[in-house]
């Protein structure tokens, strides 16, 4: 039987302070044990468009995950702002205990606070495998965008990350649950907490999905829990074979 426990934290994120989030969050997880620690979108800075200050230059956020990973004997992951060849990216990493990672760069930028002004869209859709789960990797805005993930029988959960404000809290909520139903995967969605350093609210709304449309999480304090049984998935896509009958079609890049 294959199983996967997964921790998310709903970080109130110190605004532009990678040591202080680094800080807290080795705080809030030490004494948690999961096989992934997930963590919010720009996890160690906010959703921050002054990327010429606050990006990575010197993989500050991958080696402190690296670190972290290791001291846990677990995957990490969380997106972070990176400048890679001249470029900014919206850097989404899953770092696996022996220190390895994979990583997707965010594709849809998020417009409307200019973030497409400052960071580069990735181009490569991101499945990785872990413990016999596939998992597609996703952040914050790409949840408005059901073609890029929809499921092609590639993969079987989905982590999307995200700083995603109060003010539009009730899409968040409903597309999350969408994304889960019709890709009949697992789904944790999380969102950070807290006040950004342009004044946007986030209030907690990390949510955790089975295909069902069932939430499967436990709160301790800020950190949500769940365990997924890969087992209870094939069962479940077995009964109900609905992907079977999807559209085919293809992304153009």
């Amino acid at each position: 039987m294959s199983t996967l426990k997964i921790a998310g934290l709903n970080l109130d994120i110190v605004w532009k302070n990678k040591e202080e989030n680094f800080r807290m969050i080795e705080n809030e997880f030490s004494t948690i044990e999961a096989d992934i620690f997930l963590l919010p979108e720009m996890f160690s800075t906010g959703f921050c468009m002054e990327a010429d200050e606050v990006a990575d230059r010197n993989n500050e956020s991958s080696t402190w995950m690296k670190s972290f990973a290791k001291s846990k004997n677990s995957a990490v992951a969380g997106s972070v702002s990176v400048e890679d060849d001249g470029k900014f990216y919206n850097r989404f990493y899953f770092v696996f205990p022996d220190g390895n990672f994979e990583y997707y760069d965010k594709r849809h930028l998020f417009s409307y606070s200019g973030e497409d002004k400052v960071y580069t869209a990735g181009t490569e859709r991101k499945v990785v495998e872990y413990k016999g789960f596939r998992i597609l990797l996703q952040v914050c805005f790409d949840l408005r965008f059901p073609v890029f993930s929809r499921n092609q029988d590639d993969y079987d959960a989905i982590l999307y990350v995200a700083n995603w404000p109060s003010s539009r809290v009730e899409a968040w909520k409903a597309l999350l649950k969408a994304r889960s139903i019709e890709n009949q995967a697992f789904l944790f969605g999380l969102n950070r907490i807290g006040t950004d350093g342009y004044k946007n609210d986030y209030e907690e709304s990390s949510l955790v999905y089975f295909p069902d449309g069932k939430e499967i999480s436990e709160r301790e304090n800020n950190v949500i829990i769940s365990e997924w049984n890969l087992d209870k998935l094939k069962e479940f896509r077995n009964k109900f074979p609905f992907l079977a009958e999807r559209d085919r079609f293809e992304i153009e890049h």
